[in-house]
């Protein structure tokens, strides 16, 4: 048993020590905003912010996760209005969608450690989360835009 604490709620968390938090995020916890792409942390479609630091949820234990807090993309402002959220509605950034939740979590990560990055911090810090659709110009727009606190 795990205790996590989920979008500001704690979670007793029934499962083997050695399950992906992403499974406990999505199937025990029900919150399926965090979504599933590759398994072995190469898409970034999972991330979430774990004791406050973008993390692929797909590559942490359940056991690596206990006591910890833990962010979902529907903890992030579950209103939709974290900057970020405002900038990928106002630029349109998302095509298909599936990695969005992933993208929107890193970069608030990346603005939270660096508030004001430059288009190649951004593209550094955003490099591990992978846009099938190809809209990477798009996402960097949304940061930069999203940095200026507009």
């Amino acid at each position: 048993m795990a205790k996590i604490t989920i979008n500001s709620v704690e979670h007793d968390i029934d499962g083997p020590a050695d399950m992906p938090l992403l499974w406990a995020i999505r199937d025990i916890a029900g919150l399926t905003g965090t979504k599933f792409g590759c398994g072995v942390g190469l898409c970034g479609a999972c991330t979430v912010h774990l004791d406050g630091v973008a993390t692929q949820s797909c590559l942490v234990t359940l056991g690596e996760a206990d006591g910890k807090t833990v962010t979902t993309i529907e903890g992030l402002s579950p209103e939709g209005e974290h900057a970020v959220q405002r900038a990928w509605r106002e630029l349109n950034v998302p095509q298909c969608g599936f990695c969005q939740a992933g993208q929107i979590m890193q970069a608030a990560s990346l603005l939270a450690e660096n508030p004001k990055p430059s288009d190649q911090e951004i593209l550094d810090a955003m490099s591990a989360n992978i846009c099938r659709c190809g809209c990477y110009q798009r996402i960097v727009a949304a940061v930069r835009h999203a940095s200026t606190g507009i």
